[in-house]
């Protein structure tokens, strides 16, 4: 029920900001986006995607080699949906996308070490963007008044973000899976889903462990691509203000890539982080200079950009469920 409460409210909050700059204003600046521009926006995009899908099949190791990069790329975009949608924390779309690798052969344990291999090596490479996007709001906007001191709290709050992400690491390296079972023990409690799959969850702890240890090549180059990625955001960034009639900075465009990543990022709660993320975008393009009206159609296109991944997704998860549903049909 709150879940539909905070839509309701983002819906609203949204509604008030067009409503106050003005929609005339808003549209005569989208105008100024044809479909053309529309379709180069999407690029930058679609490489931080392939640069994730790359990232993730490097965390499956040998058992990717016999599944196509498109597919593991659709599996991912599939998944995505879910986290995009749902106030999961990002993290709902995850379960999914190692069920929907058992199709390729790979099982279940696998697939569910690549996903939390992936999804931690992503949060890392997120709070290094970030901790660049904040240095150079630093640097950029200069260390007086309210907008160094909202930087101040945001580099405060990151770095303690990235301590969680190492100590994550650390924990995942000594058996994150057993620890959690033998913590429930102690507690007295005993989940009877966990006590069924406790050599799962060691066989689990152990691929996790192997790949930390006997894969470090790959959790660099893993690290790097997804960091590719969340820089690839920050050209849509580039290209939004560039077509809105700039003037378009490069550094400007990866620092408000990282605080509009950070903003997201903390408005979790909310399904689409919607109103709260549009609102967000709206003040950090106001705290580099540019207007309302440039700031609002900067956070509509970003929107739009999410709507047609949403749309890919569901094509994605659509074209799968016929797969599985042919396939089970020849089996019977």
């Amino acid at each position: 029920m709150w879940r539909y409460l905070l839509l309701f409210l983002g819906f609203l909050t949204l509604t008030f900001i067009v409503w106050h700059i003005g929609p005339g204003k808003i549209y005569e600046a989208a105008t100024q986006v044809g479909p053309g521009a529309l379709l180069v926006i999407l690029v930058p995009s679609l490489l931080m995607y392939a640069f994730e899908a790359y990232g993730w099949k490097l965390t499956l190791d040998s058992a990717a080699h016999g599944i196509a990069f498109w597919r593991i790329f659709a599996i991912r975009t599939a998944g995505e949906v879910v986290n995009m949608t749902t106030p999961t924390a990002y993290v709902g779309g995850e379960p999914l996308k190692a069920y929907l690798l058992q199709r390729h052969q790979i099982p279940m344990v696998e697939g569910v070490a690549s996903v939390v291999i992936a999804k931690t090596i992503m949060t890392l490479a997120q709070v290094l963007f970030i901790l660049v996007g904040i240095g150079l709001a630093f640097w950029m906007l200069g260390a007086e008044g309210s907008s160094s001191q909202i930087a101040a709290a945001s580099l405060l709050s990151v770095a303690l973000l990235l301590f969680g992400v190492v100590a994550f690491i650390f924990v995942q390296k000594r058996g994150l899976f057993m620890w959690i079972l033998r913590t429930l023990r102690g507690l007295g409690l005993h989940v009877a889903f966990l006590e069924n799959r406790e050599e799962k969850l060691r066989s689990l702890d152990e691929i996790i462990l192997n790949f930390y240890t006997q894969h470090r090549s790959a959790f660099y180059a893993a690290t790097t691509l997804y960091l590719l990625g969340w820089l690839a955001e920050a050209v849509e960034v580039y290209v939004i203000i560039l077509y809105l009639g700039g003037p378009a900075s490069l550094l400007s465009a990866i620092s408000i890539g990282a605080l509009s990543v950070f903003i997201k990022g903390g408005t979790f709660f909310i399904p689409g982080s919607l109103g709260a993320q549009d609102g967000g975008n709206l003040l950090l393009l106001k705290a580099f200079g540019y207007s309302d009206v440039t700031g609002i159609t900067f956070a509509l296109l970003r929107r739009f950009r999410e709507l047609v991944w949403i749309g890919i997704g569901l094509l994605c998860l659509a074209a799968m469920g016929r797969g599985q549903k042919r396939h089970t049909t020849r089996l019977g």
